[in-house]
């Protein structure tokens, strides 16, 4: 039995969870591991597998996953009813429990999660799973839980967490106050849920404006008002191809001469080869001014450094900072854990990053292929793995934050079709990615355009992080009123209830005869047989 960080009132006791459960073999069980449960055994109906996905903070999120009744038969020793209560042991906040609804029907729990089947005499379900999700069972867990960057809680740890375990009466009255408060506190945490959705949509269908043409006048338009003339899109793009090429011939030249082989004449130049134009047939019209080209028109694009690649014993390797797949999101960067690789020098000097340079992810989940951002020189010598595509647009005119919002909203439906899906994963390769289309405006509306989306995301998330906030202060306020209940303060305790001390001094008391009647009854069987054995037979 732990020790309780607060005194508890006197008609309460701290219980060890093992306890509060029924007595009955496998009260307590945690989900089949290895072979017994694959994602390959799931199926499109049939008995639900909860996982950690279905775990929320003191309820249950409706993410389905099913198994076949034949296989629901052969796991059922870790079968979940009406009333359990489910404990997520891996991730952060443990633990995290839940009751299994009503409706659910047949189900099992997964890898990573405990079901606990209370002992109706000692403890509601509903008082239980709350105090697992309370502050104080927390802090006790933290001395527990292993791992960093996916902390865990095993089974014998849990069964040792001291619950504070108040009368069966008031456990009924601190469900009621709980649910009074939590039902007027979702429904605000709802309300700001929804403003987030609509900030969100509302992101959305900016940048999709944006990059259709409809976000700003177009230069088309404007210029005809002012009565001049303007550089459309087209001959932008004629800019690039030249400086596209002369890159290309530099970078040859370089080549040639670090292989001795000086270059002479124009012989060499006919190896560059010309970019392929999009293909338009199934493309929107655009915008008067505007035109289509592909990712490989504007941009240099470089694939990113094999971790765990074999090196020659005579390479002289130094340690950089690398981007992985997770520092990339959709619209920024996370940099907060940012790891190191080692490298060659040629390969630093290849991959290093530079302002300016807008990021691709290669896989993921199907719908986060190609997601990205700019980078920014945000560490210096930082370079990138392979699993990251980087294009360096070649005019400054181009502006690297429209062609990312560009990739992160009209090209995520292009990498959506064509990805290629493995077993659990999709990816995209250079070559597809060099074929995404690319709405091009003008110079001189991009600049209007990046404006006017800045202009409004501004504002979208001024109004996101003050709701971040809110939502942040609810779940405080969730906590504190939990913290209340668990030290008997939320609700006035009544003199007249049975102490808590005294209902689990009857119920050990119970067990204990019923665990001593099995066993005299299991005596009495085994004599019984052994005198039938004895005694001779009737015939």
């Amino acid at each position: 039995m732990r020790e309780s960080g607060n005194e508890l009132p006197v008609s309460w006791e701290l219980v060890d969870l093992a306890e509060l459960a029924a007595p009955e073999p496998r009260a307590i069980t945690d989900g089949p591991f290895g072979s017994n449960l694959k994602t390959s055994h799931y199926t499109d109906s049939g008995p639900r597998v909860i996982r950690l996905e279905n775990v929320g903070d003191g309820f249950f999120i409706d993410h389905e996953t099913h198994i076949s009744g034949e296989h629901f038969e052969n796991l059922r020793r870790h079968e979940a009813r009406s009333g359990d209560v489910v404990v997520a042991t891996l991730g952060h906040d443990l633990p995290r429990a839940c009751l299994i609804p009503a409706w659910l029907g047949k189900a099992i729990v997964k890898a990573d999660c405990v079901r606990i089947r209370p002992d109706p005499s000692l403890v509601g379900a509903s008082y239980l799973a709350s105090a697992l999700n309370s502050h104080e069972i927390r802090r006790q867990a933290d001395s527990f839980v292993h791992g960093v960057g996916r902390p865990r809680l095993n089974l014998k740890s849990l069964r040792r967490l001291g619950v504070p375990l108040a009368p069966l009466a008031e456990q009924r009255r601190i469900v009621a106050a709980l649910e009074t408060h939590f039902s007027r506190l979702e429904a605000a945490v709802a309300a700001l849920e929804r403003a987030r959705a609509n900030l969100r949509r509302y992101r959305a269908s900016v940048l999709k404006a944006a990059c259709e043409g409809r976000l700003v006048p177009t230069e088309d338009e404007v210029a005809r008002r002012e009565g001049r003339d303007y550089e459309p899109a087209e001959r932008l793009l004629e800019r690039i191809l030249v400086e596209r090429r002369r890159r290309w011939e530099e970078a040859e030249r370089k080549k040639l001469i670090s292989k001795g082989k000086e270059p002479k004449g124009d012989g060499w130049k006919k190896r560059y080869k010309e970019p392929a134009p999009p293909r338009t047939a199934d493309l929107p019209p655009l915008p008067r001014g505007w035109c289509w080209a592909t990712l490989d028109l504007v941009a240099e694009l470089q694939g990113g450094l094999t971790k765990g690649k074999k090196r020659r014993s005579a390479d002289e390797l130094c340690e950089v900072p690398y981007l992985r797949v997770a520092n990339v999101q959709r619209g920024y960067l996370d940099l907060e854990e940012v790891r190191s690789i080692e490298a060659t020098v040629d390969e630093v000097e290849k991959l290093r990053l530079l302002a300016g340079d807008v990021l691709f992810t290669e896989g993921g989940d199907r719908d986060k292929l190609g997601r990205g951002w700019i980078w920014s020189d945000e560490i210096a010598d930082c370079i990138h793995q392979n699993h990251i595509f980087r294009a360096r647009l070649y005019l400054r005119e181009l502006s690297s934050k429209y062609v990312s919002w560009f990739g992160n909203t009209s090209g995520r439906d292009y990498f959506f079709r064509q990805g290629k899906q493995t077993t659990n994963l999709a990816s995209i390769n250079l070559t597809k990615l060099r074929e995404l289309p690319i709405a091009l405006p003008p110079p001189a509306e991009q600049l209007r355009i990046v404006e006017a989306v800045e202009d409004h995301l501004s504002i979208a998330d001024s109004a996101l992080a003050s709701i971040d906030a809110n939502l942040r202060r609810a779940e405080r306020l969730r906590q504190s009123i939990l913290k209340r209940a668990f030290e008997g303060k939320l609700v006035p305790q009544d003199p007249n209830d049975e102490p808590a001390s005294v209902l689990l001094a009857r119920i050990r008391a119970e067990r204990e005869a019923a665990e001593d009647g099995k066993t005299k009854r299991g005596k009495t069987k085994r004599g019984n047989d052994k005198r039938r054995q004895r005694e001779p037979s009737a015939e």
